[in-house]
């Protein structure tokens, strides 16, 4: 377990990115921040704040980069904070520079289109690593409010528990409690499709329906979680944990929450393509929707309210339409998962 100052690398200095890379750094770790954009890295470097978290105070020691190869030597710690789209073109240009002690910290949430993978079997994939290396980091997580220092608790998933409790040692302090789970798939599921279920939460919202139909949106919207979870062999009770329910019900009522609005939005009327031309940062329950859509049929799962955002988003279909298909579809028992 690591008791001393860590080089950390950090991939991906967005709002996220931004935030972890300031946490570590204030507890005395050596951090390393990569990021696409050139202007953004000149901003943080100079203004020691973050473009998109204005109060986001950034401390002078971490070095921001966009020189991607300099930042991978060395690391002892490497953390994944870009979007689910990047992650394997990233990691093909850095997987042969890897040490081979490495540990990665897995931040991004999504499962990539068409391979269906979750983001820790991507990367395993492009850079043929064993899985006790990869810990993925996810919950109720705000960087808006993690920025401010406002209590948040996280879970640390790896196959190696080792591995896990390392991580969570590392990023736990009074303001940032971390559990540990050695269901990785689970997590990842979770905390991925969870995103598809806030553009639902959203939709509701921007049409005007209120708490009743919101409640029954997140308690459905779990069990869909559960059900395509056990499907694909994650444990059913990680769904009832910190990166199922607990941030399912986060990113579907926060006002931070970028999928909540991107469904608000469609549902007051809009376009999908004006909201994400709007947006500076990234919603990645759009192109989970899309990955939800084909496990459901891989698996042959029945997953109403994702196929239903899928529906709106890629197939035009009216919001208030697709909600009236949910409502009446055929009578069930409830608990059937």
């Amino acid at each position: 377990m690591f008791n001393t100052p860590q080089k950390i690398t950090v991939l991906g200095s967005g709002s996220w990115g931004g935030t972890i890379a300031q946490v570590l750094a204030s507890r005395g770790h050596h951090i390393t921040a990569w990021h696409i954009d050139e202007k953004e890295v000149q901003y943080m470097l100079t203004k020691h704040r973050h473009p998109y978290i204005d109060y986001l105070q950034l401390s002078p020691a971490i070095h921001f980069t966009t020189d991607l190869e300099s930042t991978i030597h060395g690391a002892e710690i490497l953390i994944v904070a870009v979007p689910s789209h990047a992650v394997r073109s990233l990691f093909k240009s850095v997987a042969k520079q890897l040490e081979p002690d490495t540990i990665i910290v897995n931040l991004t949430k999504g499962i990539e289109n068409d391979t269906l993978l979750t983001m820790s079997q991507v990367i395993r994939e492009v850079c043929s690593i064993e899985s006790n290396r990869i810990v993925t980091l996810y919950g109720p997580s705000h960087a808006e409010e993690v920025a401010q220092g406002l209590p948040t608790t996280l879970v640390s998933a790896s196959t190696s528990m080792e591995t896990a409790t390392t991580i969570q040692h590392m990023f736990s302090s009074p303001s940032l409690r971390v559990y540990t789970n050695d269901d990785i798939l689970g997590v990842e599921i979770a905390g991925s499709v969870k995103n598809v279920i806030a553009i639902a939460a959203g939709i509701c919202d921007g049409i005007g329906f209120g708490d009743n139909t919101k409640a029954a949106l997140l308690t459905r919207g779990i069990t869909e979680l559960t059900r395509l979870g056990k499907k694909m062999g994650a444990k059913p009770e990680t769904f009832y944990g910190l990166s199922g329910i607990g941030d399912l019900i986060a990113t579907c009522l926060s006002r931070h929450s970028r999928n909540r609005y991107v469904g608000e939005e469609i549902g007051k009327g809009r376009t999908l393509q004006e909201i994400l031309d709007g947006m500076q940062m990234i919603a990645e329950g759009v192109k989970t929707a899309l990955s939800v859509h084909q496990l459901g049929e891989k698996y042959e799962v029945e997953l109403p309210i994702s196929k239903a955002v899928y529906e709106v988003l890629f197939e035009q279909k009216s919001p208030r339409d697709a909600v009236t298909e949910l409502m009446t579809r055929n009578l069930t028992k409830e608990g059937n998962i």
